[in-house]
């Protein structure tokens, strides 16, 4: 169908969310196995020793599995190992890897976040309405006070006082009485939003959200997760690509087919930059990611840069375009916020010792 559909269901016994435009999947969150830990969970945890050289400390957590403290002020060392602290996950592991984590505690709702220990009244800037700003920061300002701050998000720009000002109340009550938890075990205090939280959360209203039985069948959710399974992207006139994760990076290939024009090479790796963040997202892929381009002049990078800071502009996973490398090769560094989709057709890694 045209327009925007949301449809919430399961996928391989998990809960998932596919966001549809034009019936064509456009986003996907599927939830990871029921031990990993969830980017956005609160732990009371354990503090080991400070880990010198590499900035920070471990972490244990009360399924045994470890986290990784990484540059925090008094994470670690003589006088903090073993006692409890108050950690929240940053974002997924890497295979074998302890889960990131900080003990800078947010609470994250769907027009505003909470922010324990950092005072203040902040609006977004997507907000450009001057007069709707001020009386969001007035809205606001009931609720914040010396011990935490308010974060006003641009979705709060065109929704209702009541609605604002409601959920600011129930964040700020949640972090008074956890950040008030004086347990010395450690403890899972808050859980990770599942897949339906942060599409309901995260994504634009929709013109249909759809949560019935077979939602995922009406919409065709099934085979478009099924295409993108496979690591081929198909770009058009011939060209294609693939994104492949490895245990190091995710790599991306361009290919311009059978096409042997002057003007192949440049074609293909436009239509790759505007079709990159929709496969990254729907494959929950992030972290090192590196881009070898279809043979091109080096004239034409600049442009081929554009079109991927034009890409991802509107992509809403953090993804910082590093560069060109000396090969001709093109790096990002893209944030761990979703669950590789693969890890629901099997268990996700262990976490490790290693970070």
């Amino acid at each position: 169908m045209k327009g925007s559909v949301i449809a919430l269901g399961h996928w391989q016994g998990r809960k998932a969310a596919a966001r549809l435009v034009d019936g064509v999947l456009d986003d996907l969150i599927v939830d990871p196995p029921d031990e990993t830990p969830r980017p956005g969970a609160i732990y009371k945890a354990i503090a080991g020793r400070a880990m010198k050289g590499q900035g920070g400390a471990f972490v244990t957590l009360p399924s045994g599995a470890r986290g990784f403290l990484r540059a925090a002020k008094g994470s670690g060392g003589a006088a903090q190992a073993g006692r409890a602290r108050l950690v929240q996950v940053v974002s997924y592991a890497e295979p074998a890897k302890a889960a990131p984590m900080t003990d800078r505690i947010l609470f994250k709702g769907r027009y505003a976040i909470v922010t324990p220990g950092s005072p203040g009244i902040n609006v977004s800037r997507q907000i450009k309405d001057d007069d709707r700003a001020d009386a969001l920061r007035a809205l606001a300002h009931e609720y914040a006070g010396a011990a935490a701050g308010i974060i006003l998000r641009s979705r709060a720009g065109e929704a209702d006082d009541t609605l604002v000002a409601d959920e600011i109340a129930a964040l700020a009550e949640a972090a008074t009485q956890l950040m008030a938890d004086e347990g010395s075990a450690a403890s899972l205090l808050l859980a990770g939003p599942d897949a339906h939280e942060l599409a309901w959360r995260e994504w634009p209203d929709a013109d249909l959200v759809d949560d019935s039985a077979d939602a995922f069948e009406a919409h065709g959710v099934f085979d478009a997760i099924d295409a993108v399974l496979s690591p081929g992207v198909p770009l058009g006139g011939g060209a294609h690509a693939f994104i492949e994760p490895t245990r190091a990076l995710v790599a991306v290939d361009v290919n311009t087919g059978g096409d042997t024009s002057a003007a192949a090479g440049l074609k293909a790796n436009i239509a790759l930059c505007r079709a990159l963040p929709r496969g990254l997202r729907c494959r929950g892929l992030g972290g090192q990611i590196t881009v070898d381009f279809a043979p091109m002049p080096k004239r034409d990078r600049r442009q081929v840069e554009g079109a991927l800071r034009a890409a991802f502009r509107s992509d809403p996973v953090e993804t910082a375009l590093v560069g060109w490398t000396p090969l001709g090769h093109f790096e990002l560094q893209r944030k761990r916020e979703r669950a590789p989709l693969k890890w629901s057709l099997s268990d996700a890694p262990a976490a490790g010792k290693k970070t």
